[in-house]
């Protein structure tokens, strides 16, 4: 029986060599083409019959389109609406990522660390750029200094504040990565558990550790949501930081 974690394996489907570097189509690359497929098509349909009654496919569109514009207006401001554009894509390519990854024999692309941590990286550089260009260098390095504390407290308080800052992209990528991939290798489990003793048994010896198989897809699912959510929403607080300062 494959090991639990065979299905994270990165297998190459078009091998691709740069001046020395690997840069092969692989299935996590496979993967995301196909997230951003679907992410397509899920606008598309939504958006080409406009209407004022809605179909299902545009009402979908439109609650997603309310529903991040008021996580950034709750946390950023109205001034954070510039930045739509890119946490819409964001959250979508991570939430359409993870359910996909839900399907039978799929890939799930968020359950490896370093391309969670490619994005989160990314948005670390880009918070600390408009951090930068918004308000100096100078002010900049004020942040981890918060006015008003005693002098003595700042040679604890800002080696702290720059450690916190600095594990930002860490923490945002491995939440991501750890989640998936302990929910996938769990559902790979009980999955096997619902086989060996459905065929040891007659069936009957399986429906217990199926009804936990079927209960547990659906908390994963929710889990995907979840996810996406708290990826974006620390997005948006990082970015108010970056614009405010505090």
């Amino acid at each position: 029986m494959a090991s639990p974690l065979a299905q994270f394996e990165i297998k190459k489907i078009i091998e691709l060599d740069l001046y020395g570097y690997d840069i092969s189509f692989t299935n996590s690359s496979l993967a995301m083409t196909f997230t951003v497929i679907a992410i397509s098509l899920f606008l598309y349909l939504g958006i080409k019959n406009l209407n004022i009654i809605p179909s299902k496919s545009q009402t979908l569109v439109e609650s997603t389109f309310e529903f991040i514009s008021s996580m950034i207006n709750d946390n950023i401001g109205k001034e954070g609406m510039k930045y739509f554009s890119f946490i819409f894509t964001l959250f979508l390519f991570i939430l359409i990522g993870n359910l996909l990854g839900m399907l039978p024999f799929s890939f799930t692309w968020t359950s490896h660390i370093i391309v969670t941590f490619s994005i989160a990286f990314f948005i670390f550089l880009a918070v600390t750029f408009i951090a930068i260009y918004r308000h100096g260098l100078l002010k900049f390095i004020q942040f981890f200094a918060p006015s008003g504390v005693p002098k003595p407290m700042l040679i604890l308080l800002v080696p702290i504040e720059i450690i916190s800052y600095l594990s930002r992209p860490i923490s945002l990528s491995v939440r991501l990565f750890a989640n998936m991939m302990a929910g996938h290798t769990l559902l790979k489990v009980i999955g096997s558990f619902v086989f060996v003793l459905g065929a040891n048994s007659f069936i009957i010896g399986g429906i217990l550790p199926l009804a936990f198989l079927i209960a547990l897809t659906g908390l994963e699912i929710v889990i995907a949501f979840l996810q996406a959510y708290v990826f974006a929403i620390l997005t948006c607080l990082y970015i108010n930081d970056a614009i405010h300062l505090h």
